[in-house]
């Protein structure tokens, strides 16, 4: 695995396939096309692969199962257990790396994707000047790219401690506060059990849309598996089969402030909202541990304003508020975005006007991540390949 930044020259033909991003759907990709004869540079602009995933909280585990979240031509080990850790996950994304060879270039910041003169193949513009010809290239920085705080009135007057829940590590710097945590997806659900079971004074979760909660897993079942088996199916259908499930399987939590959603499962996550998969959230608010109230509107005298009008003092806000997929400079002038600036196309697909441009871990499938990332990998390599 090459990790200095020696990179390519630029020779007339037999130019690489250009990898953007060494996580995991960039080092899926790498081997799959090395698997194809062709030659793959992942350039990564961290030190290390798998950087974001280094950069998560500590408790954070998988909620897919380790049989289905390897990566194509190497398992991962059974030692790591159903629900691999987030450390484990890192271990493994550096073996796969090692395992298949891969040619990775770190500390290389790719900022700009176009048409490479002569009409064929892409020119990307990195770091120090660089120029660098690919026959192909494939972007994949990630899902979690640029943490995003929405702008707040008045948050720049709250005295407080704001942090997105890209910095958040662990419970211990919170212990013995009041901490409000923004965002009812499954990062906050997480976030705010953490903060319970880790010694904060008080936990409060702000919630703007009422999520659908899901078990992990049921009497062994996974969630991930009926995901699989439904995502096929009719969205009515769906929603349909999800609502006894629900009944029997998560208490009514109205009471508590998180009645049961209006709209139907899977009409939300065709909408972009994956359900909540729960690793104590339910038991956290059920108990009181975990406190719902309305989302944020904004900050005031000191106190954070929601939107039911009440207004609560808190010592530490910390905002699991999403992300932006950070592609407009990349590739937002080729014209391949949709408006809300993700790629338009995934997979062995290219958009229009621009063959030879492939994306992948753009999207947040209930069937898991690493899962899709792993099959677009293929395709994208048979794509590439011809």
């Amino acid at each position: 695995m090459a990790d200095s930044p020696q990179l390519p020259e630029r020779p007339a033909t037999d130019r690489p396939v250009y990898v953007i991003g060494g996580g995991p759907g960039g080092l899926a990709v790498a081997q799959a096309l090395r698997a194809r004869g062709l030659r793959a540079v992942v350039l990564e602009r961290s030190d290390r692969v798998g950087a974001s995933w280094r950069g998560h909280y500590d408790r954070l585990r998988l909620h897919t199962t380790r049989r289905l979240s390897a990566l194509p031509g190497l398992p991962m080990p059974r030692r790591f257990g159903r629900w691999v850790r987030r450390d484990d996950v890192v271990r493994y994304l550096e073996k796969y790396a090692e395992h298949h060879d891969l040619e990775i270039v770190t500390g290389v910041e790719v900022s700009r994707v176009e048409p490479a003169p002569g009409g064929t193949g892409w020119r990307l513009r990195a770091t120090g000047g660089r120029e660098l010809d690919g026959a192909a290239v494939v972007v994949a920085t990630g899902f979690n790219h640029t943490p995003r705080i929405p702008e707040w009135p008045g948050r720049d007057t709250y005295e407080g401690e704001l942090v997105h829940a890209s910095a958040y590590r662990n419970a211990a710097p919170f212990a013995g506060r009041d901490v409000l945590v923004v965002g009812a997806g499954n990062t906050g659900a997480e976030i705010a059990v953490d903060l319970t079971e880790g010694g904060a004074a008080r936990v409060r979760l702000a919630v703007r849309t009422v999520p659908h909660l899901v078990r992990r897993s049921t009497a062994g079942w996974p969630a991930q598996f009926t995901s699989i088996l439904v995502r096929r199916l009719p969205v009515a259908l769906v929603d349909r089969l999800a609502r006894p499930v629900a009944r029997i399987s998560v208490p009514d939590l109205a009471a508590q402030g998180l009645p049961r959603p209006d709209t139907g499962l899977y009409s939300r996550v065709r909408q972009g909202a994956i359900p909540v998969l729960d690793v104590g959230l339910i038991d956290a608010v059920r108990k009181g541990r975990v406190g719902i109230v309305a989302a944020v509107d904004g900050f005031e005298d000191g106190e954070v304003v929601l939107a039911d009008g009440t207004r609560i003092s808190v010592d530490a806000v910390v905002a699991a508020t999403g992300y932006a997929r950070g592609l407009d400079g990349l590739v937002g002038h080729l014209g391949v975005l949709d408006g809300r600036g993700r790629p338009s196309v995934r997979g062995a697909r290219t958009p229009a006007g621009a063959p030879g441009l492939y994306f992948t871990g753009y999207t947040n499938p209930i069937s898991g991540n690493l899962r899709e990332m792993a099959i677009d990998a293929g395709k994208i390599a048979k794509a590439v390949a011809g």
